[in-house]
């Protein structure tokens, strides 16, 4: 989910897909809540498009959460994708579920049929023109069809604000950073158009109409599993290599504490590491 914290450019999708694949199913709780929610007004959809699907972990919670629907993940990454159609045989549901390779919002042009739900989880921002994305994503919807977006929420914690080593407040300067990152990544995007990121608002533009918008929480307190403190030296290791010079010398000292698996305040050994995360998601209807 959180793949934003990396420049697409010139990421290579396949290595990370063991990472993304992790990250999700961490995250599944949250999906699944998600999912609870728009079925509450998705009834018995026909065709649910993953957008920006990475390895389709939640393409496959998606054909379980809505069993009489065919799933169809769509992503720009091959090696993906065959990892998205081998979850989904494995889950046994490989008799619905079909893939769909290219860049969006283009590639939703090869769908057979427009879906009753499109849902696009932080693929959008990945869009140069986000305005004009949202419109060929609701073009694709059937009438009366939904489009869900997840984008926003708030940045994860993971560790006390007084951690013991270094300066407190780690977790908030590294916000800062990521914030100016993640601007310039926008900026540098093929067709960048600087949008006021008012998601209700970008969606109504759409043509869609009864946007609603509801936040979910990821709640994994101490002690952290595995998996958890797996994701969050993830996490931890990309912002120091994403964040390079930016970081000052005393805060670059105390990642290397926290990644050094040896070093009892590190995050595989320490035990106050959690994960703590809200994940916001928007949708409307295209009118009927």
């Amino acid at each position: 989910m959180a793949h934003h914290h990396h420049d697409h450019t010139d990421i290579d999708w396949a290595q990370m897909a063991a990472h993304l694949e992790t990250q999700a199913e961490l995250f599944a709780p949250v999906y699944e809540r998600a999912m609870a929610w728009l079925a509450k007004e998705v009834t018995e959809p026909g065709l649910i498009v993953d957008a920006g699907s990475g390895p389709g972990v939640v393409s496959c919670l998606f054909a379980e959460a809505f069993p009489g629907a065919r799933v169809v993940a769509v992503d720009s990454s091959e090696p993906l994708l065959d990892r998205a159609r081998a979850r989904a045989a494995r889950q046994g549901v490989a008799d619905r579920f079909g893939v769909l390779a290219g860049e969006l919002p283009g590639a939703l042009d090869e769908l057979d049929y427009p879906a009753d739900l499109l849902w696009a989880s932080r693929s959008l921002h990945h869009l140069g023109d986000q305005r004009a994305a949202l419109a060929a994503f609701a073009a694709r919807l059937a009438p009366g069809g939904t489009l869900a977006l997840l984008e926003g929420g708030l940045p994860s914690r993971f560790l006390p604000r007084d951690l013991g080593i270094g300066r407190p407040g780690l977790q908030p300067r590294l916000d800062v950073l990521q914030e100016e990152w993640f601007a310039q990544m926008r900026a540098e995007l093929p067709g960048a158009v600087a949008e006021t990121e008012d998601w209700p608002a970008l969606l109504t533009s759409a043509g869609l109409k009864h946007t609603r918008t509801r936040s979910f929480l990821l709640d994994l307190p101490a002690p952290a599993s595995e998996r958890a403190r797996a994701y969050v030296a993830a996490q931890l290791s990309r912002f120091r290599d994403d964040l390079g010079d930016a970081l000052d010398a005393d805060d670059r000292a105390t990642l290397d504490r926290l990644l050094d698996p040896s070093d009892p305040a590190g995050v595989h050994r320490r035990p106050d590491v959690f994960v703590l995360s809200a994940y916001t998601v928007h949708t409307a209807v295209r009118p009927v």
